[in-house]
């Protein structure tokens, strides 16, 4: 079951959207101008966190790092900050020691505080009612990933997430480096499956996949290059029976990682015009 305050945060997020009649792509910039924050890019030498919140008082300032050069991961950056301010338990959590509080947003922290900022993220830069409506205009899979990241203004890695987390389709979406899974998320869909079985963090990436033969060579990753080809979830998941699917690779550049977009073949591929609540997994 998913954690509770997860689902709160994103609500929390989705009820400014709605409260301010904000529209695609949200603009984090004037929604902290608006609450009288200062944000501020970090000098690009400096690496190590993806933000900071700052607390003078009872004033405010965020600022975000650029030594990653996607802009999504910046908005995704400062959108995971303004969690931090409007959660209402976050101010007292994150200052309790000092009034310098640093992030690392994107779903990589098994920090409860961090994730639920980043889900905030999540609900604030890709509202359900937004994303769903758009998300209903394209084919399943990368294409349709690739699309709303243009039009929420978000990473690939982050609207695939959310795309996850909001389809029926069986999809599953895995994050690697090198031979290795990073992290994966995974659809409603993909659990229906009897015998599955979720890739964890340093779980090995099956040797007969395309994702596989794609990162031996890193290149790939660096000048983002993109290859699909027919899979098994059975080579994937572990699954009772073989089921065939649809394996879309592409590299992260400068993030220096691969994601990778699998989609089972489903048989009610007709009846797949339906949207689930959101259910972020790891």
């Amino acid at each position: 079951m998913k954690n509770k305050t997860l689902q709160l945060a994103t609500a929390a997020a989705e009820k400014i959207v709605k409260d301010e009649k904000l529209e695609l792509p949200i603009d984090v910039f004037a929604l902290a101008e608006q609450n009288n924050i200062i944000v501020e890019p970090k000098p690009i030498e400096a690496k190590g966190v993806s933000g900071m919140l700052l607390r003078y008082g009872d004033d405010f300032t965020i600022v975000y790092a650029t030594h990653i050069k996607n802009e999504g991961f910046q908005r995704f950056s400062i959108a995971h900050e303004l969690g931090h301010y409007f959660l209402p338990s976050h101010p007292d959590s994150v200052f309790r020691d000092s009034n310098i509080h640093e992030s690392h947003a994107g779903f990589c922290s098994h920090n409860q505080i961090e994730l639920e900022a980043d889900h905030f993220a999540a609900g604030l830069l890709m509202p359900k009612s937004l994303f769903i409506k758009e998300a209903g205009k394209f084919q399943d899979g990368l294409i349709a990933i690739e699309n709303l990241a243009k039009i929420c203004k978000t990473s690939l890695v982050a609207s695939s997430i959310r795309y996850a987390g909001l389809t029926d389709a069986a999809v599953a979406i895995i994050i690697s480096s090198g031979a290795f899974v990073e992290y994966s998320f995974v659809s409603q869909g993909m659990y229906e499956f009897v015998g599955y079985t979720h890739l964890k963090k340093g779980m090995k990436i099956p040797k007969n996949s395309l994702t596989y033969a794609f990162n031996q060579h890193s290149a790939n990753i660096k000048l983002v290059k993109r290859e699909n080809s027919d899979t098994d979830l059975i080579h994937w998941f572990q699954t009772d029976h073989e089921i065939s699917a649809t394996e879309e690779v592409i590299g992260l550049g400068t993030y220096d990682k691969t994601l990778t977009i699998i989609t089972a073949n489903s048989i009610d591929a007709d009846d797949n015009d339906e949207w689930e609540d959101p259910k972020f997994r790891r």
